[in-house]
């Protein structure tokens, strides 16, 4: 069943409160020289326990999913199932002025998104399901490929050295993702690890806007499983698909 204009509208209306929030609490504890650690925590706390309220009165029959929260099993007889990242990307939080990381909000029905917003506060940007962003008309060539800062995952690396792609570091998952749509990347693929939080907003948002978005191997990805651990995930611009799929397909550890 489709989303309704207000899942949309009520996913981006989150993403975009909790972003508020999280530039307020970030200018107002880095001014105080407040440790990146405790920065990290309150930005984490702070913005989950705005999303779960606001959900609990605005869906009060959903079910949710947060990082930041305890894992009810009640969600998975759920018929809908918020999935959310109160902050993604803490340590590029609290590592001011960097403006890599993002809220993720997004709705889950027969484990598949349906409607998502993803908030890049630190830029004053929102992007969603309920208006979908329009990507550029061709592809950087040769193209780029955004990869984690800290660890680049070897498999990234190979279909870089494949596709003869440029590798540009970012921080977080959300972010990254939005660098796709944004047009500042043509490819990211992950596979590292990540749980159903990191990926399930920015998959949404990403496929609304025409991006490909899949498992590594090409298969869908799903949400709202028994075990919300989702370790890797492709999104690119289509005409790219077959070739960074072929090149995964290659790839051995």
């Amino acid at each position: 069943m489709p989303a309704s204009p207000d899942d949309h509208s009520l996913a981006a209306d989150l993403a975009e409160e909790a972003g508020r929030l999280l530039v307020e609490l970030r200018a107002r504890l880095a001014a105080s020289d407040t440790p990146p650690a405790v920065l990290k925590a309150e930005g984490d706390r702070q913005a989950h326990e705005l999303l779960v309220t606001r959900l609990r009165v605005a869906r009060p029959d959903d079910a949710v999913l947060s990082e930041e929260g305890k894992d009810d099993p009640v969600r998975l007889g759920s018929p809908r199932t918020w999935i959310v990242d109160p902050l993604d990307g803490t340590r590029e939080f609290s590592e001011v002025p960097r403006t890599d990381w993002a809220v993720h909000v997004a709705l889950v029905e027969n484990h598949r998104p349906i409607a998502g917003a993803v908030a890049l506060p630190a830029l004053g940007q929102v992007l969603s399901t309920g208006t979908p962003a329009t990507l550029s008309s061709t592809p950087a060539d040769p193209p780029r490929m955004i990869v984690s800062r800290s660890r680049p995952p070897a498999a990234a690396t190979h279909v870089a050295e494949r596709l003869g792609a440029e590798l540009v570091e970012m921080g977080s998952a959300g972010a990254k993702t939005m660098a796709v749509i944004r047009g500042e990347c043509e490819i990211y693929a992950h596979s590292g690890g990540q749980y159903e939080w990191d990926s399930c907003a920015p998959v949404a948002v990403a496929a609304a806007a025409g991006c490909h978005v899949s498992r590594i191997d090409g298969s869908e990805l799903l949400y709202n499983q028994r075990d919300p651990y989702l370790p890797d995930l492709l999104v690119c611009r289509p005409e790219l698909a077959a070739s960074v799929l072929e090149a995964l397909a290659s790839f051995t550890e």
